[in-house]
C-alpha cells in the first residue's frame, strides 16, 4: 500500500512522538450473563455436513483485489450444477464453511450472511465501492504522530462504513442460527502470535457472548492492517467462566512433542482463560495465516478420535472432500534485485513484511495438506475397521465402500492464468479501492481459474457434476493450467 511505503520512510523523523498518548480500540465484546458450558462450545466451531460431501471454502487477503478475485470463484461455483441424486441445484448451495482473511473476510461474511443473496449485489454493494472513503490514508505530520501512537485509524470509521454499506447491525448470533455455511472470520493475536478466529472456541475461552458481537467489527480486525489501523481490542472475562478449558488444550500446553501451531493456540486459550490477559490486541489475519487455514488444521489436531471434527454419523457418510484456498497473494516485485545495492529504507520494510507473510501462508498451506492426508488415512483405517454391529448402529447402507473416501486441496492462484495474466492481476494493489475495470477483470479471471483448474474438474467428475460451460466473450490473454495445484505456492 503506497501509504504504508511513504509512512515507513518518515518514520524516523518523527520517531519522538512515540512517547505520545496512544491511540487506541474500546473493547466492544461483553461478558457472558452466566458460566459458560465451555466444553460444550468448543468444538461447534466445526463445519457441520449431512451428506456424503464436504466442501470448503477459504479466501485470503489482499483488500479488494481479493474480495473480487474470490467472488469470480464464488460464481463459478454457483454456476456449477449438482446431479439429482446429490438433490440437485447449484454447488454453491451445499457449501459447508467459508473461511477469510482480511479483505477476503468481507466476502466470506457477507456470503455467509446473505447466502445466494449475496451474489446479486456484491459487486455493486462491495467491490465497486471506495471502502476508504472514511479512512486517512493520505501522508502527513497528523497521520504520522498518529501511526506512532498506536495507528492511523481507530477502529470507528471502518467498521462503521461496513456495517452501514454491508452488514446493517448483524452480529454473529444471525450466522450461529444457521446449519450452512459456517464462517469464520480470522484475525491476529499479535501478542500470541496465533490465529484469533471469530467463533465460539475462542469466545467460550474469555468467556464473552460471541452472539452479540458485531460482524462489521469482526471484518475490520481481519483487515486491520499494522500502521494504518489500531489493533482491535478484546476482553477477557475469566471471573465469568464457571467449567474448566477441554483436556486437550491443557494436554497441548504440556505436551512438548504438540504440533507447534496447535501448542501455540492452546497456549493462547489458556492465556485467555487464567486470567493473564486481560486485553487480546488484534491486527490483519494475513500477518499469522494469509489463507484462513489455521482455523480447521487446529480442529482436526486437537481432534482425540480419527473421524473428528466430524461425528461418527458424519464419518461413515461421506465420499467427497473439496477444500479449495483462494489465493490473491502478491508476488515479488521491486528491481533492488538488479543491482548489488537494496533494498533500502520503504523497499527494505515492504520486502520484510512481504517475506513474514508468504512464510506464514506456506507454513499454514503444508500444515493444512499434510493435515487432510493424514485425516483421510485416518478415516479409511477407522471406516474399514468397523464390525457389523458398528455399521448398523451408523446407519450405514448395504454395499458400503469403508475406503471409498477422497479429499481435494485445491488452491487457486493467479499463476494458473499464465504469466501474462499473472503480470497483470499481480499489478492491481491491495486496497479497498479499486477502478471497476480491474474489479471485472479479477472477477473473471477467479471465474476461469476455478473452471480450467484440474483438481477442481476431477472433483467434479467424482460427484458427477457439471461444470459450466465456456463464457461467449474472453478476455484476448487466456493460458492453459498451470500443474497441479495441490500444493504450497512456488516463491
Amino acid at each position: 500500500m503506497k501509504f504504508l511505503r511513504n509512512l515507513a520512510g518518515a518514520a524516523a523523523v518523527f520517531a519522538a512522538v512515540s512517547g505520545c498518548a496512544s491511540i487506541h480500540n474500546e473493547p466492544l465484546n461483553q461478558p457472558l450473563a452466566m458460566g459458560p458450558n465451555a466444553a460444550a462450545m468448543l468444538g461447534s466451531d466445526v463445519p457441520s455436513t449431512s451428506d456424503e460431501m464436504l466442501i470448503g471454502l477459504t479466501f485470503s487477503g489482499g483488500g479488494t483485489r481479493a474480495a473480487a478475485f474470490s467472488y469470480g470463484v464464488l460464481t463459478e461455483i454457483d454456476r456449477t450444477r449438482m446431479p439429482g441424486r446429490h438433490g440437485g441445484g447449484s454447488l454453491l448451495d451445499r457449501v459447508d464453511f467459508v473461511s477469510g482473511v482480511s479483505g477476503g473476510s468481507v466476502l466470506a461474511a457477507y456470503y455467509g450472511l446473505k447466502k445466494r443473496a449475496a451474489m446479486t449485489d456484491f459487486r455493486e454493494r462491495f467491490l465497486l465501492r471506495d471502502a476508504e472513503e472514511q479512512l486517512s490514508t493520505a501522508l502527513s505530520p497528523v497521520s504520522i504522530v498518529r501511526a506512532f501512537r498506536g495507528g492511523v485509524n481507530d477502529s470507528t470509521n471502518f467498521p462503521r462504513w461496513l456495517d452501514e454499506n454491508l452488514f446493517q447491525g448483524a452480529t454473529f448470533g444471525h450466522l450461529r442460527n444457521q446449519r450452512r455455511p459456517r464462517v469464520w472470520i480470522n484475525a491476529a493475536d499479535i501478542y500470541n502470535r496465533t490465529t484469533f478466529v471469530f467463533g465460539p472456541t475462542a469466545f467460550a475461552a474469555i468467556c464473552s457472548d460471541l452472539d452479540s458481537y458485531p460482524i462489521a467489527e469482526a471484518v475490520a480486525a481481519s483487515a486491520a492492517v499494522p500502521v494504518l489501523f489500531a489493533p482491535v481490542v478484546i476482553r477477557t472475562y475469566p471471573e465469568q467462566c464457571r467449567t474448566p478449558l477441554p483436556g486437550w488444550i491443557e494436554r497441548a500446553r504440556t505436551n512438548p512433542n504438540a504440533p507447534p501451531m496447535l501448542k501455540t493456540f492452546a497456549d493462547a486459550m489458556g492465556r485467555y482463560r487464567d486470567g493473564s490477559i486481560n486485553y487480546i490486541k488484534l491486527l490483519d489475519g494475513g500477518l499469522v495465516d494469509n489463507y484462513g487455514l489455521s482455523g480447521f488444521t487446529i480442529a482436526r489436531l486437537s481432534s482425540e478420535t480419527p473421524y473428528g471434527p466430524l461425528t461418527p454419523q458424519q464419518a461413515v457418510k461421506l465420499r467427497r472432500a473439496i477444500f479449495i484456498v483462494v489465493d490473491a497473494g502478491r508476488a515479488p516485485s521491486g528491481d533492488w534485485t538488479q543491482t548489488v545495492q537494496g533494498p533500502s529504507g520503504t523497499d527494505l520494510v515492504m520486502a520484510a513484511a512481504d517475506t513474514a507473510i508468504d512464510a506464514s501462508v506456506r507454513a499454514s498451506f503444508q500444515a493444512f495438506d499434510a493435515t487432510t492426508a493424514e485425516w483421510e488415512r485416518s478415516l479409511i483405517r477407522w471406516r474399514c475397521g468397523l464390525s457389523a454391529d458398528q455399521r448398523q448402529r451408523l446407519g450405514v447402507s448395504p454395499g458400503w465402500n469403508c475406503r471409498d473416501i477422497r479429499f481435494y486441496v485445491n488452491r487457486i492462484g493467479f499463476e494458473q492464468l499464465g504469466p501474462e495474466r499473472a503480470k497483470v492481476l499481480n499489478a492491481v494493489p491491495s486496497r479497498f479501492k479499486l477502478p471497476p475495470e480491474d474489479v471485472d477483470t479479477l472477477i473473471e479471471a477467479g471465474g476461469e481459474a476455478l473452471r480450467i483448474n484440474p483438481v477442481f474438474r476431477e472433483f467434479l467428475t467424482s460427484v458427477g457434476a457439471a461444470s459450466s460451460p465456456p463464457r461467449q466473450h474472453m478476455p484476448p490473454f487466456r493460458r492453459s493450467p498451470a500443474t497441479h495445484v495441490a500444493e504450497a505456492p512456488a516463491q
